[in-house]
Order: C-alpha cells, then structure tokens, then sequence
C-alpha cells in the first residue's frame, strides 16, 4: 500500500504553543507516527536546555514513537553565498533561513555534530535523520551529511541515505507558505494538486506558522483526510 509521511518543522521552545496545535489538529489522521524536525536554538534565542520542560517534553515525544529528525541547528541562514545560483536560492526560496546553504563542510559537520549531541543526550536516542531547514543543502553540507553516517536526510524533491547516497524515495513535499498572499495562493493550489497524485511515498510538512492561517489547516486537514483514505500512515525510519 501507498505510505504517507506527516511531519512537523521548527519543533523549538520559541514555537511550543504552535506545535502543540499542530499536533492536536495531525493526531486524528496520524495519531503520533509522525516526525518532529528539531532546532536546539531557532535563530539564536530560543535554546533548548537539558533538563528544562521543553526537554522534557521532547524527550517524552521521543520515547512514544515519534521520529525525531535534527533540523539545521539555529535555523537561520547567516553564511555568504559565493554563487549566484544560491544568492538567488537564499533569498527567493526562503526568508532568510537557509542555514545549510552556504556553510563550508567543517561548519556544516561542527553544527550536525553538536546539534546531534544535544538532542541525542536530551531524548537518549539516537536522532532517525537530519532535514536541512528550508531544504536547501549546499556542496560543504552534503559532505558533512555523508561523514556524520547520519540514516535518513530529506530535501524538497526526494528522501535519501547520507552515506550510500541511495534514494528512498522521490516526488515532492507537500507543505504551506504564508508570508505572501501569492505564497498562500500557490501553496494552496499545489497541496490541492498533489495530494491525489499516485506517488508511492506522500510527504506532508507543517510549520508552526501554519496554524495561524484557517485556510491552511483547512487545506492541511484536506490534504491529510484524502492521503489516509488511500494511504498506510508510515515512519521515515521504514524507507531506510
């Protein structure tokens, strides 16, 4: 049977309010076979502490079952582009928060590793993979990736293995964008659009922003009810 993937992006003490929504409006369609993303400190003022409540509570999440991915560590893009190719990407793909584009392959591999550590002694866990924020990878990233023998990692278009570079499965990611009405509109269509198409594997990502926009959650509702009329509700980790 076809396999949906739910998952939640920016999972931060900065957004805990907006992903408990989130998770209350995904439980009836997925219940918690979803995937959180991490950011152990979303731009630089929202850390996560060992030992506080947000801690926690992510590791409580993580000892129910819930996939959890590290994502990029402060999340904002703060590194020079020396193409023009990824200037263009950096500003046009994302709002400043393509942390993973332009970092050298010893910042990417510093970042992964520290991010790792913090989350794996916070759940006691190994992470199950490591979704660059925005999807956006550079060259410096994607060696880092490879080194780190991190499982799983996600970009916009595919899901594969960091290591072998094997491809575990293909076709776009269904997710939001609201900080343009033409952003809105476009998300709207496209979630409208693709969540009927026969790809084996169907992504769904939600934001914490998400759930400040009622045409959003109602076109993420949709786009979930019709997913799991066809679909079996899967884990990353099943690809693998």
């Amino acid at each position: 049977m076809r396999r949906l993937l739910a998952s939640i992006h920016d999972v931060s003490p900065r957004f805990e309010s907006e992903v408990d929504r989130l998770l209350e409006r995904l439980f009836p369609y997925v219940g918690e076979r979803l995937a959180m993303l991490v950011v152990p400190n979303h731009w630089n003022v929202a850390p996560i502490i060992p030992g506080s409540p947000f801690a926690t509570r992510l590791r409580g999440w993580a000892e129910r079952g819930i996939e959890i991915f590290l994502h990029g560590y402060f999340h904002r893009d703060d590194a020079p582009h020396s193409t023009t190719a990824d200037r263009v990407r950096a500003r046009f793909m994302t709002a400043s928060e393509g942390e993973f584009l332009g970092l050298s392959r010893r910042e990417a591999g510093s970042r992964i590793a520290e991010g790792r550590k913090l989350i794996e002694d916070v759940t006691g866990r190994p992470i199950d993979g490591f979704v660059a924020p925005a999807w956006l990878y550079g060259s410096g990233a994607l060696e880092a990736l490879k080194e780190a023998a991190i499982p799983i990692a996600e970009d916009h278009f595919r899901v594969w293995s960091p290591a072998s570079g094997r491809p575990l499965a293909r076709g776009p990611v269904i997710t939001w964008a609201s900080r343009s009405r033409p952003r809105l509109l476009s998300s709207l269509f496209a979630a409208a659009a693709l969540r009927r198409t026969p790809m084996p594997v169907l992504r769904v990502g939600v934001h914490p922003p998400d759930v400040h926009h009622l045409a959003i959650m109602q076109s993420v509702e949709r786009t979930l009810r019709v997913a799991c009329s066809s679909r079996r509700v899967a884990a990353y980790g099943e690809l693998n």
